[in-house]
């Protein structure tokens, strides 16, 4: 029930994902809880690893907030990873020291995808136990987003059992057994609906859905494999709890070849990376959805007075928010580990004092 949360004081970041009026431009940062944050590395070094954090809800809630307790950002996400899924369904995720992700157990043949299942009832209530906790925390300060990894980046980790760059050995899959990438791409899909909703009940006042992979197929692979299983979440999640709309946020990383068509997924915004234009990506979109981006993260290894340059381009390019339109300022993709937390702080305050001079401007 909504009455075990406080208020929420801020709902910029809501506001803009549902292409109402906002004072100023949110913003809130892909991994913004990370390893550039010195606080965050003395919370994990406590914890003895990753999984040691994601696993325990006082960690996850201590890590979700130190980028809010630094930083005036609009929003928090859920500290967590996109494949907790796969690993509840058995594959058994791990992190080695100064690597990726891993799996134990890939689907390597038939058999293993004919007997891959949905997670069982209980095995994800860390990360419900750890939104509910967080979103206590947060007391009201700003919403929660709560995520998951699309089907098709959870099947590419699945199948390859381990990050790739090729993607040699899930393709292979895709092209010449189509009906066993199916099969994976459809409990998937079934499994991150149930989670989003699970996290949506547990207290995330917004979903996202990274597809960090989507970027690498080919166009029609893309709608058939990719797309179609986020259309099919989208359309299963719950979008409003308690009274109040809970946005959905679809993001393919390299996907502004397909950004009409991800406009037609059902989502309320669309997240892009550093390679659309802002100004043009708005006007393909037209009214139908929000837009979140896009800034290079690497800007923020630039000097102050670039940094601000930058932010106040990106910002112009997309304009200034109008009627039926909605802009959410985030980073191209993930922060990276080596971030300066003082480049943060520039990018945060010119966002908020350039996007508040330009509705000034325009009004």
């Amino acid at each position: 029930m909504s009455s075990q949360f406080a208020p929420l004081q801020n709902d910029t970041f809501l506001r803009a994902l549902l292409r109402q009026k906002t004072d100023y431009t949110p913003l809130w940062l892909m991994r913004q809880a990370g390893r550039y944050l010195p606080e965050y590395r003395a919370t994990r070094k406590v914890a003895g690893s990753f999984m040691g954090l994601a696993k325990n809800p006082d960690f996850a809630t201590e890590v979700t907030l130190q980028p809010i307790d630094r930083y005036p950002l609009d929003a928090a996400i859920l500290f967590s990873d996109i494949l907790t899924v796969p690993d509840a369904m058995g594959l058994g995720l791990y992190f080695a020291d100064g690597e990726g992700p891993k799996f134990e157990r890939r689907l390597a043949t038939e058999a293993d995808v004919q007997n891959l299942r949905v997670p069982e009832e209980g095995s994800l209530q860390y990360v419900y136990d750890a939104v509910t906790s967080i979103r206590r925390a947060l007391n009201g300060r700003v919403p929660l987003i709560g995520f998951s990894g699309s089907p098709w980046t959870l099947a590419c980790y699945m199948v390859e059992g381990e990050g790739s760059r090729e993607f040699h050995t899930v393709k292979k899959m895709m092209y010449s057994r189509p009906d066993l990438m199916h099969r994976i791409l459809e409990l998937n899909a079934q499994a991150v609906t149930t989670y989003l909703n699970a996290q949506i009940d547990a207290g995330a006042q917004a979903v996202m859905i990274f597809d960090s992979w989507g970027g690498a197929l080919a166009d029609g692979a893309y709608q058939t494999f990719s797309l179609e299983y986020m259309r099919r979440i989208v359309s299963g999640l719950q979008r409003e709890k308690d009274g109040q709309r809970i946005p959905a946020i679809v993001f393919t990383k390299g996907g502004g070849l397909w950004l009409e068509q991800i406009a037609d997924s059902g989502a309320d915004a669309i997240g892009l990376d550093w390679t659309v234009n802002l100004g043009e990506a708005r006007r393909r979109a037209g009214d139908k959805v929000a837009l979140q981006g896009n800034i290079d993260p690497a800007v923020l290894f630039a000097e102050p007075a670039q940094i601000r340059e930058q932010v106040i381009a990106t910002l112009d390019a997309y304009g200034t928010p109008s009627a039926g339109h909605g802009h959410v300022f985030n980073l191209g993709h993930g922060i990276s580990q080596h971030t300066p937390p003082e480049a943060v702080s520039v990018l945060v305050e010119t966002v908020h004092e350039y996007s508040r001079r330009q509705r000034q401007t325009a009004a």
